[in-house]
């Protein structure tokens, strides 16, 4: 394969997995998260009842006054937000609610990213923001000795990318941002 080709491949790779990642940096909600979920714009005898702090529960969902369970796993805290609101109004219980949602990173579940093989500590990593494949590397304690860097594998989504770590090494730019549950896996 011609390396130019090769070279347009692995940016499509980086500049795919930065978009994703970038979308203002929320992420996205699972079960056992915890999120405070605040109402204006109601009768304020109903304001203590709805505006608290919530555990997502096993299925994915928290239980609103006036409303039940509304699905809150897998959406971002703004996209909460709106369903939130929108289900009032559809249900013609408030005309006009402004819900905010927070997160708590401290009250948030621990996420993690794994590294599978090809470092001295293989295994799940805590997640944080900004966190690189480098990052998570050195993290892992290194590469093992016998690591082979430039077949590196980065599982996101089922979608599974190759990608030179020794390119990245020598222009940190190009290292990529890990999101939640991604897999590393360095062969060796």
């Amino acid at each position: 394969m011609n390396t130019r080709i090769l070279l347009c491949l692995i940016a499509a790779c980086v500049c795919a997995f930065d978009s994703a990642s970038a979308q203002n940096g929320e992420l996205a909600l699972k079960a056992n998260d915890r999120v405070t979920i605040s109402i204006g714009g109601i009768p304020d005898n109903e304001v203590p009842q709805i505006s608290k702090v919530y555990t997502i529960s096993d299925n994915g969902t928290v239980n609103l006054l006036h409303i039940g369970e509304v699905r809150a796993a897998g959406l971002k805290p703004s996209t909460l937000q709106r369903a939130i609101e929108e289900t009032y109004k559809a249900r013609e219980i408030y005309t006009r609610p402004t819900v905010t949602v927070t997160t708590d990173d401290s009250a948030t579940t621990t996420r993690m990213i794994y590294v599978i093989s090809g470092c001295n500590k293989n295994g799940p990593i805590a997640y944080n923001t900004g966190m690189t494949v480098l990052k998570a590397i050195g993290s892992a304690g290194g590469f093992s000795p016998f690591a082979k860097p430039s077949r590196t594998k980065l599982i996101r989504n089922g979608v599974t990318s190759e990608i030179n770590l020794k390119d990245i090494s020598s222009d940190p730019s190009r290292d990529i941002k890990l999101q939640p549950e991604d897999q590393i896996i360095v062969p060796e």
